[in-house]
């Protein structure tokens, strides 16, 4: 009986080694799948070469009489803005609050939504995943993202707002394909939309650009496919934490007691919507200083193979005529004398954002505000300060529409009708709202043939 109990007790302790070696297998297998997340390198390694400016005294004036003017003058501007070049900042200024009921002040430590700046660091995501080949910009989304409808759409469309998807927002509207109005949408529910509604396109894919926040928020789920990593945490590794952008974020729902607000121009307290939970388009949190980060880092020829890098700011799309190009995940304006300004923009609730990264100058411009006005656009001048950059009009925001796409409301309500098969007929999306984001095209000149552009990485 007792050699029966030692051998029963030898026999569990037994068991309990192989238990815990499993557990430890799997714990390092985790961490070991965490390791092969591809990073960018630590922001010290990336700028240790990147030049020091001496500060220009007429120069620093200038952008004091700049921030003067559109900044201490203006008694509703609330944010915070930063100009360096290399790794010699400028001009740094704060102000406003981040919660008005709280009197809690903006500072440089104060993260701010940056809208459809996010962009700018999730296309940076999905090419650092190319540099590692983890994928590929050819690569078609299906691939990817599995009953994904569109054969034909690679992520390179989706990156260039080439892809012709329509907007979840726009999708959204109809009550066939969102019935609960009050429930938040995700990422998930936007890939939903197309999975299991397949609406149509507005064109075949690469052959217009027409600007779309699905494409991003696409992306995004495409970062966590890969990288088998929420798209948060992904970014953290990937960006946020080597190159020390300690005050940034992509925002969560645990995030919202937390947040920095946003306000309409009057200080109304601007409110949050059921968009609120996709990120990849936007969604981001971060401060003039982390950006700083991150346009410095870019400077250098390590950041990305060149000619990886060297594709982000190209222009895809060149059926007309015009100043103004889209790259991958950048915005930029190609001007007669060869110059090339490269930006982002964005707008999301009462957040205005300002993102200027200038290879030929090394200049970085940030502008971020969270109570609404088109006024943060305003520092993208600065750049005349120092290159040729001629400017005939204020610069977009975020919502932007392409006018070289002829699509007509009476040909769209059929088609989607089509999408939805023979269901009961819905209401189509406020018809407005419809007109100003896909059909201002009907006074619009011929334009050329489309000029597709193929890329392979």
């Amino acid at each position: 009986m007792l050699i029966n109990y030692k051998t029963t007790v030898f026999f569990l302790f037994f068991l309990s080694l192989i238990s815990c070696k499993s557990d430890l297998k799997k714990l390092s297998s985790k961490e070991e799948d965490n390791s092969n997340i591809p990073t960018y390198d630590s922001y010290k390694n990336l700028t240790k070469t990147i030049k020091k400016y001496k500060i220009d005294k007429t120069k620093k004036e200038q952008l004091n009489n700049f921030y003067r003017h559109f900044w201490e003058q203006n008694n509703t501007m609330s944010g915070g803005i930063l100009v360096a070049q290399g790794k010699t900042i400028l001009l740094e200024k704060y102000t406003g609050f981040a919660n008005q009921e709280k009197q809690i002040p903006i500072t440089k430590d104060t993260p701010l939504h940056i809208a459809s700046v996010s962009k700018v660091l999730t296309s940076l995501a999905i090419l650092k995943l190319v540099e590692n080949n983890k994928l590929r910009l050819n690569q078609k989304v299906n691939t990817i993202l599995k009953g994904f409808p569109y054969e034909e759409i690679r992520i390179i469309d989706l990156l260039t707002h080439r892809s012709g998807i329509i907007n979840y927002s726009t999708l959204a509207e109809m009550e066939y394909w969102w019935k609960d109005k009050n429930k938040k949408l995700t990422n998930t529910d936007v890939l939903n939309f197309y999975t299991k509604c397949k609406p149509f396109t507005l064109f075949k894919p690469n052959t217009h650009f027409q600007y779309c926040n699905s494409n991003f928020a696409l992306l995004a789920l495409i970062v966590e496919k890969i990288t088998k990593t929420p798209f948060p945490e992904a970014m953290n590794t990937m960006i946020f934490k080597p190159l020390k952008m300690k005050n940034t974020f992509v925002f969560q729902k645990k995030n919202f007691p937390h947040i920095s607000l946003s306000y309409y121009n009057n200080g109304k307290l601007f409110p949050f919507d059921r968009y609120d939970l996709i990120y990849g388009d936007k969604n981001v949190y971060s401060t003039p200083r982390d950006l700083f980060k991150l346009s410095t880092a870019m400077f250098s020829d390590k950041f990305l193979r060149k000619s990886l890098y060297d594709s982000i700011f190209i222009g895809y799309s060149n059926e007309k005529e015009g100043v103004k190009n889209y790259g991958l995940g950048m915005r930029m304006m190609k001007y007669e004398n060869g110059k090339k300004l490269t930006y982002h923009t964005g707008k999301w609730h009462g957040n205005n954002s300002i993102f200027v990264h200038l290879e030929d100058e090394k200049l970085t411009i940030i502008s971020l505000g969270n109570r609404l006005n088109r006024s943060v656009y305003s520092a993208m001048t600065i750049s005349g300060l120092f290159g040729d950059y001629p400017f005939e009009q204020e610069p977009q925001d975020e919502i932007s529409t392409d006018d070289s796409l002829n699509v007509s409301i009476d040909s769209l309500q059929p088609k989607l009708q089509d999408s939805i098969n023979t269901l009961k007929p819905i209401s189509l999306i406020k018809k407005d709202s419809l007109k100003k984001k896909v059909n201002n095209h009907k006074k619009t000149k011929k334009r050329k043939t489309d000029s597709i552009v193929e890329v392979d990485f």
